[in-house]
């Protein structure tokens, strides 16, 4: 019994898709605790401080921020590098590759802005927030990849993923 378990758990953290999966199940989640009376524990728990203390050094910051701040760095720095492998010896070394995503992210960030700032162009305070539908979120883009697996040819997961990652610089 425990064999059959361990065999199930490997063979499915083995999946291309398993990332995918989670991210899915993890925002479906996300969003029934934050509609449901659970939704104050988990205020509560992602303001928890954390501390890590080195000596008189001490990082003292809530869990939310050691999320956005740490695991986010180290997430970007992942995808970064995969795309100066494909900007050096990959799918976009050519800049005739580079140029189709780039548009494309430009496009992206500049007509949801656009959009905004023409229905919010009255008040002062939200035209402030005009960046917000600009941005695309690269960790959903990957998952939605990693969801369709092999199924979704290398050079669309190629052009998506630089496609999101630009949008994610600019």
């Amino acid at each position: 019994m425990q064999k059959d378990k361990e065999s199930i758990i490997t063979s499915f953290l083995k999946m291309e898709s398993t990332g995918g999966i989670l991210l899915f199940c993890s925002a479906v989640l996300a969003i029934v605790i934050a509609n449901s009376v659970f939704d104050p524990y988990y205020k509560l728990f992602i303001s928890t401080p954390v501390e890590i203390r080195v000596g008189t050094l001490e990082i003292a910051k809530p869990l939310l921020l050691w999320v956005n701040d740490g695991l986010m760095a180290i997430f970007f720095f992942g995808v970064g590098l995969e795309l100066k492998r494909e900007v050096l010896v990959g799918e976009l070394s050519e800049k005739s590759k580079i140029i189709l995503p780039g548009i494309g992210a430009v496009g992206g960030m500049l007509i949801p802005a656009l959009i905004y700032l023409y229905f919010n162009g009255n008040d002062s305070v939200a035209v402030k927030g005009w960046a917000i539908p600009a941005a695309t979120d690269i960790a959903f883009a990957l998952g939605v990849l990693t969801l369709l697996g092999s199924r979704v040819p290398s050079p669309i997961k190629i052009f998506l993923t630089s496609l999101a990652i630009f949008d994610d610089i600019g």
